[in-house]
């Protein structure tokens, strides 16, 4: 003889949304390990400001790294992730000039990086007297 157990169905629908709410955390928990960003080279920014300079990268982007809107983009002071500009700076899709790294080498580079980062803000306008 069969015995019928009876159970809660509140109960049961509690159980399966924790369960499908835990297989789902660990998913995006693994999913975050994967995409974790390569780190970045360590960099010295006093040589790559000297790169940066030698390669005249300073003609489009100007020499603090500013840029135009006649010439080039700003990338400093906060430059994109470094794999982005060192994939841009190798095959670029604009009118820049591919530096290949017989060029600039991986380490100049990432010097070039530090120098972008190293750049300063610039003020807020409200700090600007003559704004004011």
């Amino acid at each position: 003889m069969k015995t019928f157990h009876c159970y809660n169905s509140a109960a049961v629908a509690a159980l399966a949304v924790a369960l499908c709410f835990s297989l789902a955390r660990g998913k995006v928990v693994d999913a975050a390990q994967e995409s974790k960003p390569p780190e970045t080279p360590a960099g010295n920014a006093e040589n790559g400001k000297r790169v940066f300079n030698k390669n005249g990268c300073y003609e489009c982007h100007g020499r603090e790294g500013q840029g135009s809107t006649m010439t080039g983009p700003r990338i400093a002071p906060n430059p994109v992730p470094f794999e982005v500009l060192a994939r841009y700076v190798r095959k670029p899709t604009g009118e820049m000039p591919p530096y290949t790294d017989k060029v600039v080498s991986e380490q100049e580079l990432a010097d070039i990086y530090a120098f972008l980062k190293s750049r300063p803000r610039p003020p807020a306008a409200k700090d600007i007297p003559i704004l004011k």
